[in-house]
């Protein structure tokens, strides 16, 4: 709470000057006739006592020092980390700068960070909304399967169409085949190398993995649901016109076009290079906000429960180093 010229003067009025070494005797009175509490008034006079009128000016209420607060040469290394991984959101560089660093900052510090070095860009691209869960949720991996085609074009030689099957529960990409063609045999052809990447034509499962897919041609085919019969796998088809059904695997197909569309393609094999390094980066490097910021084969080789413990020690130690300097800075 400030003051005025005028309660400068009625301090003096009412109290004796510092340099006499007392303080005035105020009564009720006197501290009503002055229009401010009793209190307030021996407030201002002890801040007038020790600063002269200096100590009656308005103060700032955020404090000095915030414990918090990120030391420089820490905002230093996430500059430099964002320089260097230019593609990464303020989320991805965040994890991504804890799980390297062993030293934690948030979000929301890192985004201020970037802003602070007008670093921060627009989208490039277009991000493809789907539902927010699926209805009935997978509780493990290999529980459901999404399948789906997407196409791209090798300039010379015409479209050529990815077939590809991801895990539900964890968002693995188990298994993909760039295909000339959308046919049944394509689909199965998929599938068998996924069986064989999960190990569930090896060992004796009490379900197979069920096939969630679109009514594409190839999914609706007798020859699918024979083979599938065969291999003792349910199928579910979504709702006519309604993608969101396989919402996963639709967005997981907007994020592969984002990356590989950057670029032209003359010989089938540089697409099918790309896409190979895409689904590398997808499965292990890229950090999915809807799996706590780890990666598919975080969690569908298991190790999702240890990196999160890991990163909560990170967090808890880094807090504690940030309340000791602050300590000793106030001491």
């Amino acid at each position: 709470m400030g003051t005025t010229t005028n309660e400068v003067y009625c301090i003096r009025e009412a109290g004796d000057h510092p340099a006499r070494g007392r303080k005035p005797s105020v009564s009720a009175s006197d501290a009503g006739q002055a229009g401010i509490p009793r209190t307030t008034f021996y407030r201002w006079y002890d801040r007038y006592v020790q600063h002269s009128e200096a100590g009656l000016q308005d103060q700032s209420p955020k404090p000095k020092h915030v414990w918090n607060r990120i030391p420089t040469e820490v905002k230093r290394k996430v500059v430099k980390l964002v320089l260097k991984e230019t593609e990464l959101s303020p989320r991805e560089l965040a994890v991504t700068f804890t799980d390297q660093e062993r030293y934690f900052v948030s979000e929301s510090s890192v985004y201020r960070t970037l802003k602070a070095h007008d670093l921060i860009t627009s989208p490039a691209f277009i991000v493809l909304k789907a539902a927010s869960e699926f209805r009935d949720i997978t509780t493990g991996i290999n529980q459901l399967w999404q399948t789906g085609f997407t196409y791209l074009k090798v300039l010379g030689w015409g479209w050529f169409y990815l077939s590809t099957i991801l895990d539900d529960f964890s968002r693995y990409i188990i298994s993909w085949k760039l295909c000339t063609n959308m046919w049944a045999e394509d689909v199965t052809d998929t599938l068998d190398l996924a069986l064989q990447a999960s190990g569930c034509d090896q060992v004796h499962v009490v379900h197979k993995p069920r096939l969630l897919s679109d009514n594409g041609s190839s999914y609706v085919s007798g020859d699918l649901a024979e083979w599938l019969q065969d291999k003792g796998m349910k199928h579910s088809r979504g709702a006519p016109y309604h993608p969101q059904t396989q919402g996963k695997i639709e967005r997981r197909h907007q994020t592969l076009k984002n990356r590989i569309l950057l670029e032209n393609y003359f010989l089938p094999g540089d697409l099918e290079a790309q896409t190979e390094a895409f689904v590398d980066h997808y499965n292990h490097q890229r950090y999915h906000e809807s799996l706590n910021n780890v990666t598919p084969a975080d969690v569908y080789f298991g190790r999702d429960k240890a990196i999160l413990k890991q990163r909560e020690r990170i967090k808890r130690k880094t807090l504690e180093t940030r309340r000791l300097h602050h300590r000793k800075r106030a001491a």
